[in-house]
């Protein structure tokens, strides 16, 4: 399944690319994430978050509490946007970026890909 959009965002080397999608289901959801995985094996994080009817889930995939999943859920959210899932790919460039970029980065990202749609 192809994404609607993507953006890349690059912030203190470490690189950020959002994939925005329509999905049906959280099979197909399912499929995607784990299609992006295995289509970047070398990411560090994938954190998602989607919204399908009355169905909503997040991830921070191991990034720190509410640094990832929840920014991209609160996005979806004030967006009314549903049936979609927004994950952004994250490879780490080797300096830390403390919680308040780090959940910036994943926002502004996720915003973007959400914005050209």
């Amino acid at each position: 399944m192809q994404p609607l959009n993507t953006y890349t965002l690059e912030v203190n080397k470490s690189k950020f690319i959002a994939y925005y999608y329509q999905i049906s289901n959280e099979e197909e959801a399912k499929v995607i994430l784990d299609n992006l995985k295995r289509e970047h094996k070398k990411a560090r994080h994938i954190p998602y978050a989607y919204k399908l009817n009355n169905i909503a889930r997040k991830s921070d995939d191991k990034e720190p509490s509410n640094t990832a999943g929840l920014p991209i859920y609160k996005l979806i959210e004030i967006n009314n946007l549903d049936n979609v899932l927004i994950a952004v790919v994250r490879y780490f460039g080797g300096t830390k970026l403390g919680v308040g970029l780090l959940t910036r980065s994943y926002a502004n990202a996720a915003k973007m890909a959400i914005k050209i749609n």
